[in-house]
């Protein structure tokens, strides 16, 4: 028998495998709904944000679907499944912000230092993009991923250009792309927006030591958000608030948030829920097929243009 070489597995997979043998041994039932992030979190052993992104894994894969305000349910299987969705090659999306979180800090360090008069014009111009982009009611990521990749290019190192342009480009993936679906609102760009305009003022500023603060800080709190329940967050306002964040673009002040603490080791086995009825198990495991969706709460409209 030819010895394979053994590949570390990411963490959030580790946590998405144990969850869909749960699902597919009957474990948790078609159409029950799984314990609480907070309880999952506490009986797996993992912080919540990597059982987060298990759970996206596993909504991606459709054995699962996140209804705001209700919880997550186990979905039935697809009638005419189109095959396998392959997610072994990709990153955890909050692995990748605290990637980004400790380049990019760096990044705007030596952008303030070196960049030249024309480079942080273009920065600010990109600035200038996503604010029209948001008041316009469109979604300004692309306007967000030229104001990374200008301020990477400000520092005169193309190997840095290609660091930060490979890492925000990886946020457009399938994992990242659900996860922020749930997240994607006008309140939370304009949020976002203000982040922005700190580390602005720092390169006007030519500020190093600001321009470093500023990146992590909206790295830091890009995290947080992130890290919200999939479930009780999501950005929902009501449309004064709405309104009140978009007269305050760039101008509202927000406090620090500090990073979320670090995980153990996923545990080997997980309590059952008391929440989801028994199934009997079955002699032989199915191989997980393409779910449907399962009829629950409508989910929350997103902002995404």
């Amino acid at each position: 028998m030819p010895i394979e070489a053994i590949e570390p597995q990411r963490l959030y997979r580790q946590i998405s495998d144990q969850l869909r043998k749960l699902i597919v041994d009957g474990e948790f039932p078609v159409g029950s709904r799984l314990p609480s992030e907070r309880d999952l979190s506490v009986q797996l052993g993992v912080s919540r944000p990597s059982l987060r992104e298990a759970l996206i894994a596993l909504e991606v894969e459709g054995y699962i679907e996140v209804h705001m305000g209700s919880g997550i349910y186990v979905c039935p299987p697809s009638p005419a499944p189109e095959g396998e969705i392959d997610l072994s090659t990709e990153e955890g999306p909050l692995e990748l912000i605290r990637a980004r979180a400790m380049l990019e800090g760096e990044v705007a360090y030596a952008a303030a230092k070196n960049g030249k008069k024309a480079q942080i014009d273009a920065i600010e111009e990109a600035f200038r993009q996503m604010i029209e982009h948001t008041s316009a009611g469109t979604n300004p990521l692309e306007a967000d991923r030229l104001f990374h990749i200008r301020v990477a290019e400000a520092t005169g190192n193309s190997v840095l250009v290609g660091l930060v342009t490979q890492l925000f480009d990886a946020r457009l993936g399938p994992l990242f792309n659900r996860l922020h679906s749930h997240f994607d609102t006008i309140e939370v760009w304009n949020d976002a927006i203000e982040e922005h305009s700190r580390v602005m003022k720092a390169l006007r500023a030519r500020d190093p030591e600001m321009a470093r603060a500023a990146m992590r800080r909206h790295m830091d709190i890009a995290f947080k958000r992130y890290s919200a329940s999939l479930v009780g967050q999501a950005g929902l306002s009501s449309k004064k608030v709405v309104a009140e964040k978009t007269s305050k673009v760039a101008k509202a002040k927000l406090a620090v948030k500090k990073p979320a603490a670090k995980e153990g080791v996923v545990k080997v086995a997980i309590r059952k829920s008391a929440k989801p009825a028994t199934v009997k198990k079955t002699s032989a495991v199915k191989a997980p097929a393409k779910r449907a969706s399962v009829a629950s709460p409508p989910k929350r409209r997103s902002a995404r243009a």
